[in-house]
Formats: structure tokens, sequence, C-alpha cells
């Protein structure tokens, strides 16, 4: 993995990052949904798929984690906030190495999960808030620290308190990892599926392209750069394989947005048809691949 290079800029507004392309919404134009959910909804969204979000999402590879470390000069003493913790795939990862973390879930039953895997570190206190409802902290925290839920946060507030949060020379670690997807030929398998069942489940969800995943972390790139209030970001991205099980495949995608966002008929058919075509073309185990990628950007 390279480094991209060190970005810099003057506080400027933020870009408008919705869609204008509704067919194929990208990665980066959806984020705009998300942020602009209410967060009583945002509260219960993963409330029915918890358990199987911290059985079947995929983990941070070790070594993203090692070099966001290094990238942040992490101190050995250093106190992380995290944003939208979850079931804590990332917050274990850092406590492994003897960091202190406030992580913030607003989701009940994620939080309950959480306080599970942790239990083990009693330096981190899991608290069931979401950032929004959050008292800020000024200047307290050397990271802060999101893996896959920065997009919930409305931009206008996530820049400005994160970097309230920090110490002068904190930093932010935005962890990502894709959906883990079909191969090329296998999603021409199902393609048909998904036109005829669920047209509007958008391609990052089923099956987008590396070139157009990596794109979209690159404008994300600029768009942390461009809130004004970080400079001097690295990014980088790796390809990893994996192998679910169909059935673990089928409960990976229950835990995705878009799919959430169906109604419980039209999930129903569109799993039990994907169920159908996987299994005859495929057998009970599937070969995937997702993008694991950060952002580690300096507070000004």
């Amino acid at each position: 993995m390279t480094d991209s290079p060190d970005l810099r800029s003057p506080k400027l507004k933020m870009p408008d990052i919705s869609s204008s392309h509704a067919e194929r919404k990208s990665w980066t134009e959806v984020v705009n949904d998300y942020a602009g959910k209410d967060l009583g909804e945002r509260k219960t969204w993963y409330s029915s798929v918890a358990d199987a979000y911290n059985r079947v999402r995929p983990r941070y590879p070790s070594e993203i984690i090692d070099r966001t470390i290094q990238l942040a000069q992490l101190p050995p003493q250093a106190k992380i906030l995290e944003i939208g913790c979850g079931p804590a795939i990332a917050t274990v990862s850092f406590a492994r190495l003897g960091y202190s973390l406030l992580s913030l879930e607003p989701n009940r039953e994620a939080v309950e999960l959480a306080k599970q895997n942790c239990a083990a570190y009693p330096q981190v206190e899991i608290q069931n808030l979401a950032f929004e409802e959050w008292e800020l902290e000024r200047d307290r925290f050397d990271i802060v620290l999101a893996a896959t839920s920065w997009h919930w946060i409305d931009p206008a507030i996530a820049y400005e308190k994160s970097a309230a949060a920090l110490k002068a020379k904190g930093s932010l670690i935005l962890l990502w990892n894709t959906p883990p997807q079909l191969d090329d030929q296998t999603y021409q398998l199902v393609d048909e599926v998904y036109q005829t069942l669920a047209p509007s489940i958008p391609f990052y969800a089923r099956h987008e392209g590396r070139k157009t995943h990596k794109a979209d972390f690159l404008k994300f790139s600029q768009i942390i750069i461009e809130s004004g209030y970080f400079d001097n970001l690295s990014y980088d991205s790796s390809i990893h394989q994996v192998v679910y099980s169909l059935d673990d495949y089928l409960s990976l995608l229950s835990t995705l947005s878009p799919y959430i966002a169906l109604t419980e008929e039209t999930r129903f058919k569109l799993f039990t048809n994907l169920r159908e075509v996987l299994h005859s073309n495929r057998g009970d185990h599937l070969n995937l691949s997702f993008i694991s990628a950060f952002h580690v950007a300096h507070k000004i």
C-alpha cells in the first residue's frame, strides 16, 4: 500500500454530494441519504440485524489498523473518541493494543453486543448515545475514530465537533470496509433477480467495480480537506479475499441499509431467489472480495 499525497486546504464550503444520477448512486452520493435520517430512526435502524451485523460484517485487517496508528503518531496512552462503534468491531482492535476508548453508539442492541465484545477491556467505555447527543469535551482526545460510520453524521456537525474534541495535535481516523461482493461472473447470474425484484438497490450494495469504489474514496479525501478542520491527509486502500457460506452472505446483505429499507415481502422474495440461483450455480460457499481503506487527517 502507498500513501496518497498530503492535501492541504483553507476552510471551504462543504460540497453538495447529493446524487445527480439516481439510477446508479455511488457510495459518496448516498452520504446525504444516511446523514439526513431522523435521529430516532437511526437509533433503531440496525436493531433487527444487530446480531447478524456482529457476526458477518468483515473485520478491519491488522495492517490497516497498524498503518493508521503509525500515520496518526498515536502515543501509547492515547485517548480515543469513537463515533458509531456498532458491536465494537474496530473498537476491539484498538483496545487490544491498550488504548483507552470512549465509544458512542446510538443503537441499543449494538451497545449490548459491544459491551460483551469489550468485556475484557476495562479501558473501554461504551455509551448509548449518538455523536450529536454527546456533550462535547473539548481538547480531550488524541484521536477521533469512525469505522464505516462517518457517513451517518451530518458533515456540518461531524467535522467541527470532532476537531473541537481533539487535542492540538490530534487526528481523525476513518476506517472503511466496502461490502464483500461477488466476482463479476457470479454477479451476472443474479443481476436479473435484482432488476426484477429490487432495482432500487444501489450498485455499491450489490456489485460495484473496484475503480468506482476507489474513486469514491478519493472524492471523500477532498471532502475531508474542504471541511477546513483537517489537513495533511493520508489515504490508502487494499483488496481482501474472503469466503462466506451462502447463509452468511445473505445475512451480510441483510445488514446493509438498502436491504433494510426494503419491505419485508420484497426482501424475502429477493433473498429466496438469490439463494436459489447462487446455490444452483455456486454451491454453499462463495468467494468474495472487499476493499478496506482508511483516511487519516490531522487537526488544523
